[in-house]
């Protein structure tokens, strides 16, 4: 079992509570970042597609942080706005650059973790790429859409049995995206991916690479 690390991260008067994995490969490789479901309805960093996702990459040896929100597990304070969870993932990304000094970062996003993460495309320059699972875009509106928009590598992925990121409406949302942008349909799945998380998880590392 690869060893990670429980951290503490400050957001002002707020502590994130985090589990991070150090690469110790020589040849630096973007970090990859993993915002969980929405807190309302039990989304938490141990989610089935974030544990997935984190557990695919700490495997091929990349670095890899996974949080909770604010009022979530042990992370202090409570449920407030999206402005707020928004801060979070900004707090994250500071924590990355400044004190664990890593070069670039890669963020993944699930369902409302993905339309709160992938918002954060453009703080950094050194945010290359963001992959997006289920972005529940009829869900949040239309603001977390203009605040996705980069010029930066964005992929999309969607079951297409999902009704909660509304598949039918997945083709229209994807075509309002600049490029470059790509996407891949999980034939079977449903919002929540049962029994397809290594298919996911598959599916975003293998863009990952595409990108270094």
């Amino acid at each position: 079992m690869l060893k990670t690390e429980l951290v503490f991260i400050k957001n002002n008067e707020i502590k994130l509570e985090a589990e991070y994995f150090q690469s110790n490969r020589k040849l630096k490789k973007a970090n990859i970042l993993i915002t969980h479901p929405h807190p309302e309805f039990g989304g938490n960093m141990y989610n089935n597609i974030v544990s997935g996702v984190f557990n695919k990459f700490i495997q091929e040896d990349i670095s890899s942080l996974r949080f909770n929100f604010r009022g979530v597990g042990n992370s202090s304070g409570n449920y407030t706005s999206d402005r707020a969870k928004l801060s979070d993932v900004k707090a994250c990304i500071d924590f990355l650059l400044n004190e664990r000094k890593v070069e670039n970062i890669f963020l993944c996003g699930y369902s409302y973790g993905a339309a709160i993460g992938c918002s954060t495309i453009n703080y950094s320059e050194k945010i290359i790429a963001y992959a997006a699972i289920s972005f529940p875009w009829d869900f949040m509106g239309s603001k977390y859409k203009k605040l996705s928009q980069s010029d930066k590598p964005k992929f999309f992925l969607q079951g297409n049995r999902d009704e909660i990121a509304n598949f039918e409406r997945f083709e229209i949302h994807f075509n309002d995206y600049q490029d470059p942008k790509y996407f891949q349909i999980i034939n079977g799945a449903d919002h929540f991916y049962r029994g397809y998380e290594s298919q996911v998880a598959d599916k975003v590392y293998e863009f990952y690479v595409s990108l270094t």
